[in-house]
């Protein structure tokens, strides 16, 4: 019992394939009628109720003869086994009924089995896809609209066992999915399978990104190098430069000047391509006979793997120049062209050369839509690149192809991550520019002053971070990982912004020549490291910024030096270790519900090294927590009450029955100390005289804070600031809410950064008139006021109603 899923090949049937080493059974339906069938699928097929008469192995079964099931297309006189059982490796028993049908015309592995048995090739479909005249039923069908009439014709002949919907892949046209057909035809060959080790040993000396296509996908493709079909029929394209004569004599021609002196120079005129070159003949160099071209084109691919050289028109012209760039350093294509151009351009290479044409292959993913689907006019989700230009800029494309994953991984392309990428890197970058060029131009800074000495820990730690990212975006390129390389960047300049810049503003107001020089050197840096990957719109900041008779656009700057003595990682710790501090007096004041603006006396820290942190990075603590003084704190046992509960979850899958004891040992044991001995990693428990260690998940730890005190917590380190308000820092918390006050009046009013302005204001609260008197010096300081004044205010520029303020700004 053979089985099928194309019942329009049984036209061609040649044979039948088994496996060697299974099992089959000559079993009798209830029918009575019996059958050959594989051991595995007798069930399956012919019910529980078959009986099995025999067994035999698949390999006594080669060389037994059948009857084809339609007797319509002539076979050539043979020898060869036609129309018996072959042996074949491929023949499984996961459907059908273990034994497959063979029409070597129309499948790979037919063709290799019935080829290895001498069986001809017959196939009665023509290349339109329809069955050629003469063949009795479907002459002239499209061969797929063929199977229901062959299945009626098989089941009216008695022939057809069983007809069942079988769901399985087959290839369809994707453009317009009219299904295709596996056609074996002649065609000219070159025989690569001749330098496979040549191969494989040049894909050894190349550099793969990713490194698994390396021995994987390609790997793979050369292990199992084929001959190469450089053949096509086609009606235009480089044509097979093969002339043959009625005598069958081949003449391979190589090239235009070659073809003149064999068939005369109107030749170097014409063109070279099909259908014109076929107009050319000469007389056969064996035999004097009239030699015509062969009729096939060459693969458009092999064009393509002979890019290296064609291009420059070798060996004919430009010898040296060819020279002198081969093998490529470098090419980048989509993952899919390891058995295109990628092979092609190493199989010519290796052919010509002895050396494949490049040195490095950087594999590109796919670029799919939102919804990770493939992009596809046919599914309306493609995405122009130009539009998405116009929309978002060429270098939001190019920095979102560059770095939102690795250049190798599929990506998910759409406005809104365009969009995303775009706000998070670029305007963070532009905006911090353009900080840096007001504040330069407001203070008349002249750039060719910079200089970087004199600089504050905040200033060193920026220079030291902008060389440690000109090296670690230079390292990562090495590699072709611009997805690491973006993200240094972005990290930089996210630093750069929220961090430096945002803790030197005060400096940037009082023109700073340290700071403004800073924050030059190192946006020259970020600018350099991103021209590869948004090119438009750092050099317009060179443009603006950096320009020189000398150095005129940024992509012919020198990339910037670096070495490792100029990187600080103990600076680099320390800062980090500020902001960790930084965000712990963030959440202890939020959990207080004490505004930022108001200070406090002091915070108590508990952190590895805080205490040696160098006096500019502690006033940036305190700058930040707004807190007067930092003091060591050893622990946080005696600022917070601590109380424990079993986790219920985690004890019991560990311990079973013994859960409710354990759970009651954890609440009554000395609370501090186990939390101590947690920290450390392990602890334990003693219940009925046994130990029972238990773990940080194992228990729920509750630190409450004792009145006056907020604390926070978080691997290890522990800040908590001291809530009690005097009035002293009452009327400072007052001034600073002024100071904001009248600074959003300024930004309202469209002052600009620069301007100075006159204050009168009015408060009905003697607290507040007490705070704006004794720190009347702070606050004009900061709001740029030349002139501080307390009267009556009838048209107030902005109002308070908790402080009982009216303020009045004027420029001055």
């Amino acid at each position: 019992m053979i089985w099928t899923t194309t019942p329009w090949t049984l036209i061609s049937n040649t044979a039948a394939a088994v496996n060697a080493d299974v099992d089959y059974v000559v079993a009798q339906a209830t029918d009575g009628e019996h059958f050959v069938i594989a051991a595995a699928l007798r069930e399956k097929v012919l019910g529980e109720d078959s009986r099995v008469l025999e067994t035999i192995k698949g390999r006594d079964l080669e060389g037994t003869s059948y009857k084809r099931p339609f007797n319509w297309v002539e076979f050539p006189e043979t020898d060869a086994p036609i129309h018996t059982v072959l042996l074949a490796d491929f023949v499984t028993t996961e459907d059908g009924t273990g034994i497959v049908h063979e029409a070597p015309a129309f499948g790979a592995e037919d063709l290799a089995l019935c080829r290895s048995y001498g069986l001809p090739v017959v196939n009665p479909v023509l290349p339109n896809g329809t069955f050629e005249a003469g063949i009795p039923e479907v002459a002239g069908v499209f061969f797929k609209t063929a199977d229901p009439r062959l299945v009626e014709l098989l089941q009216e002949s008695g022939l057809l066992y069983r007809h069942l919907p079988y769901e399985h892949s087959y290839p369809h046209c994707w453009r317009c999915h009219t299904a295709l057909i596996y056609y074996a035809q002649p065609s000219w060959y070159i025989r690569t399978t001749a330098i496979k080790d040549q191969l494989i040993a040049q894909n050894e000396s190349t550099n793969w990104f990713p490194e698994t296509i390396k021995w994987g996908r390609y790997g793979d493709w050369l292990n199992n190098n084929v001959d190469w079909a450089l053949s096509r029929n086609r009606y235009w394209g480089t044509p097979l430069p093969i002339w043959r004569c009625e005598e069958g004599h081949l003449t391979c021609v190589g090239g235009r000047h070659e073809l003149a002196e064999i068939a005369g120079d109107h030749t170097l005129t014409i063109d070279p391509h099909r259908p014109f070159v076929d107009d050319v003949t000469f007389a056969c160099p064996e035999c004097s006979g009239l030699a015509t071209r062969v009729p096939e084109v060459i693969d458009c691919w092999y064009d393509s793997g002979a890019m290296p050289f064609a291009q420059w028109g070798y060996p004919e012209n430009n010898k040296e120049t060819f020279e002198a760039s081969y093998p490529a350093d470098f090419i980048c294509e989509a993952i899919d062209q390891t058995r295109g151009w990628f092979y092609t351009l190493m199989a010519i290479g290796t052919l010509v050369f002895e050396e494949s044409s490049y040195e490095n292959v950087l594999c590109l993913g796919h670029i799919l839509d939102e919804d990770g689907r493939k992009m596809s006019k046919h599914l309306g989700n493609v995405l122009e690149p130009i539009g998405l230009m116009d929309e978002h800029g060429a270098d939001a494309l190019r920095w979102f192809m560059l770095v939102s994953g690795s250049p190798w991984q599929a990506r998910r392309v759409g406005h809104g991550t365009i969009a995303e990428v775009v706000r998070k890197t670029l305007l963070t970058y532009w905006n911090t520019v353009a900080f840096q060029s007001l504040y330069a131009r407001a203070s008349e800074w002249d750039s060719s002053t910079a200089s970087l000495t004199g600089l504050t820990d905040l200033d060193n730690w920026a220079v030291s971070q902008a060389t440690r990212l000109a090296r670690d975006v230079d390292l990562a390129l090495e590699q072709f990982d611009t997805q690491r390389a973006g993200r240094f960047i972005a990290e930089y300049v996210d630093d750069l912004s929220n961090w430096y810049v945002r803790r030197s503003r005060r400096r940037f107001w009082d023109g700073d020549h340290a700071a403004l020089s800073t924050l030059h050197h190192c946006l020259k840096v970020v600018t350099q490291v991103m021209a590869p990957f948004t090119p438009f719109i750092t050099e317009r900041v060179w443009q603006d910024l950096y320009t020189t008779p000398d150095t005129e656009s940024v992509h012919m700057s020198v990339w910037p030096t670096w070495t490792d003595e100029a990187i600080s990682d103990t600076l680099r710790d320390q800062v980090e270790l500020t902001r960790r501090l930084v965000e712990l007096g963030r959440s202890a004041r939020a959990t207080s519900g004490v505004k930022t603006r108001q200070p406090l006396q002091r915070a108590l820290v508990a952190a590895a090294g805080w205490d040696s942190l160098p006096e500019g990075l502690q006033a940036q603590i305190r700058d930040e927590v707004n807190v007067l003084n930092l003091e060591s704190l050893s622990g946080t046992a005696e600022l917070v009450d601590v109380s424990l509960k079993a986790n219920f979850k985690t004890l019991g899958a560990r311990f079973g029955k013994s859960t409710p004891a354990i759970a009651a040992a954890i609440a009554a044991a000395d609370a501090k100390q186990l939390v101590t001995d947690l920290k450390s990693g392990k602890a334990a428990v003693v219940v009925g005289g046994e130990t029972f260690e238990v773990g940080p998940d194992d228990v729920v730890v509750t630190e409450v804070p004792r009145e006056g005190w907020t604390v926070a917590s978080d691997s290890g380190e522990s800040l908590a600031l001291d809530l009690a308000l005097t009035p002293e820092l009452i009327g400072q918390g007052i001034a600073r809410d002024v100071t904001r006050l009248i600074q959003d009046a300024r930004k309202s009013s469209g002052f600009d950064i620069s301007d100075r302005i006159s204050v009168v204001w009015e408060s009905s609260m003697d607290v507040t008139t007490d705070a704006l008197i004794a720190h009347s010096a702070m606050v004009s300081a900061e709001v740029l006021a030349t002139s501080w004044q307390q009267g009556t205010v009838s048209n107030a520029t902005a109002l308070d109603d908790e402080l009982g303020l009216k303020v009045l700004i004027i420029k001055a």
